[in-house]
């Protein structure tokens, strides 16, 4: 891996960590503000809480001394030890101002045992300070008969539960937030890993190297992106090695023209060969495969191109059969080859007939070679909702199996040798139509092409470029 590339995938890597840090940073921040909005809540429950137990204070000592219409001082003890078990430490004046009783006095009153554990379950006795204390008014007839100082003692369970609360939640965030961040770097791996074998594998063939291949293992979407990858890969491969024997191919099919017409108008010039007519015909003979060479050539890329100005018509299909049928029926008679019309009348298809045509013959001259004496070949059509399904079926030798995905490549040359253009050509005319062609076949006994048209060619024109 190459400097670029080891930069692309660490980057990514940082990318995919810091948001899989951030979503687990985000998580322990919604934690924390839950538990504080918790806390929140739970005060102020215990807070109203300790109003509701003074407010009970406050209704019981206006109803003691509504019966006793004065300060009894041993009600006044019993209210002082109710409101401590409570949780209040209270003092009570009356309207003058003077404390009639308060907390540490009614302690005082208490027998030592019951003190020790009214002490030990309140927290009396502590030193809270004086602000602590809220005063709240006592009335009878709408008059006030004096005031009830309380401070509300803390209670050991709140207390346990906030500090157990806030632990367990500490411990949570250490613990959550370490396996968050193992995770997120081992995921942020896990993520970044195809990718850079991705990046690795596309360096690589950018550098020429088609036989490279990425393996990621899963379902998800990154395997079915490696797979794709592979697939591609695979046809540039196939292509880059049929574009590597297209010099092979011309080569092969100038070569030998040129050799001979150079070995013979050497031999002309030296002497050696008599300059007749015989000669001049083969120097013709070989001129003119030069030229059938070019031709196909030219052709082909025409095709390619779309530099063809098609002139789309409803032709009839047994009509244009029938005239292929008679051009080829001397060439088919001589090898012994039936050539048979399956359509109707009634069968139309959509297309430029100069180019159908080219198509046709094509195809019944790639059948003529393969079919032996004896065999046949079938144009067949049939209308369809959705246009003209058409078919050239011969009885020949068949297309292997390996080959068939291969046939239509440029530049593809079968066993029976040629340029490879003719099956590319035909493609090329029937794309530029809309159309699809696609091929049956078993070794040893015989092909089916298949082409279908659609009923309206929506394919744009171009104008004919000359070369």
């Amino acid at each position: 891996m190459d400097s670029v590339t080891g930069l692309v995938a660490y980057g990514m890597f940082k990318k995919f960590l810091f948001i899989l840090i951030l979503m687990a940073a985000f998580g322990t921040t919604s934690a924390l503000l839950l538990r504080e909005l918790v806390v929140r809540d739970f005060s102020r429950l215990t807070e109203a809480e300790q109003e509701d137990r003074a407010s009970w204070v406050v209704a019981d000592l206006e109803s003691t001394f509504a019966k006793q219409k004065s300060w009894n001082r041993e009600m006044a003890v019993e209210d002082a030890v109710w409101a401590l078990q409570l949780g209040l430490e209270t003092r009570v004046r009356d309207r003058d101002g003077k404390v009639v009783m308060e907390t540490t006095e009614a302690l005082a009153s208490l027998s030592p045992e019951k003190r020790s554990h009214l002490r030990a379950s309140s927290g009396a006795g502590q030193d809270f300070g004086k602000d602590d204390f809220h005063a709240y008014p006592l009335f009878l007839h709408g008059e006030e008969i004096g005031q009830l100082e309380v401070r509300f003692l803390p209670d050991g369970r709140n207390s346990f539960f906030i500090i157990r609360t806030n632990r367990l939640l500490a411990y949570s965030a250490i613990i959550l937030g370490a396996i968050a961040c193992i995770l997120s770097v081992i995921l942020a791996r896990r993520l970044s890993r195809p990718i850079e074998q991705l990046s690795q594998a596309a360096q690589r063939i950018s550098q020429g190297n088609l036989a490279e291949r990425v393996e990621i293992s899963g379902s998800d979407e990154l395997t079915v992106l490696g797979q794709s990858f592979n697939q591609m890969a695979h046809a540039l491969h196939l292509q880059n090695k049929l574009r590597k024997n297209i010099c092979a191919n011309l080569a092969h099919e100038l070569r030998t023209p040129l050799t001979i017409m150079r070995g013979q108008l050497e031999g002309i010039l030296d002497g050696v060969i008599s300059n007749d007519e015989s000669r001049i015909k083969l120097l013709l003979e070989e001129n003119q495969r030069l030229t059938n060479v070019v031709a196909s050539m030219e052709e082909f890329f025409q095709a390619q191109a779309s530099v063809l100005s098609l002139d789309i018509h409803q032709l009839p299909l047994r009509q244009l059969c029938d005239n292929l049928a008679l051009s080829f029926e001397v060439a088919a008679r001589e090898k012994g080859i039936v050539i048979r019309v399956e359509s109707d009348d009634e069968t139309m298809v959509s297309a430029d007939p100069d180019r159908l045509s080219q198509v046709f013959i094509n195809l019944i001259s790639n059948a003529l070679k393969v079919t032996p004496p004896g065999g046949s070949i079938t144009l067949g059509g049939k209308q369809t909702a959705s246009g003209c399904i058409i078919t050239v079926t011969d009885t020949g030798c068949g297309i292997a199996e390996e080959d068939i995905p291969l046939i239509f490549e440029r530049f593809y040359r079968g066993k029976d040798g040629g340029l490879g253009l003719g099956l590319a050509i035909v493609r090329e005319l029937v794309d530029a139509h809309g159309g699809t062609i696609e091929v049956a076949s078993q070794k040893g006994a015989g092909a089916v092409f298949t082409l279908r048209f659609p009923a309206e060619s929506k394919t744009p024109q171009f104008s004919t470029t000359s070369s």
